[in-house]
């Protein structure tokens, strides 16, 4: 688990198109557009800074990655805003903001 303040590489993906306006596992609904992701164990409504070429901060709404070693799934326009849409599966760098 990575606390407040924190930061580590993880192995993120992304997810986009099948999922668009379906209900995540916190209850909202996705939007493959919104600066969201999704973990396995972080709370809903954690805050954290991805990095790859640029920065966003995402919320986590949803559960996932359930592919290998990935461990952070991001929306499929936070995931092209930081310049990983092209590679696909990378590690980008995640500070937990609150």
């Amino acid at each position: 688990m990575i606390g407040v303040g924190s930061t580590l590489f993880m192995l993120a993906s992304f997810y986009g198109p099948g999922f668009h306006g379906n209900h995540t596992a916190s209850g909202s609904i996705y939007n493959q557009y919104a600066a969201t992701a999704a973990h396995k164990s972080l709370p809903f409504g954690t805050k954290l800074s991805v990095c790859y070429k640029t920065c966003e901060v995402v919320t986590i709404t949803d559960r996932g990655p359930y592919i290998g070693a990935r461990e952070l799934d991001l929306s499929l326009g936070t995931a092209d805003r930081i310049g990983m849409y092209d590679v696909g599966v990378a590690d980008v760098k995640v500070t937990r903001l609150n």
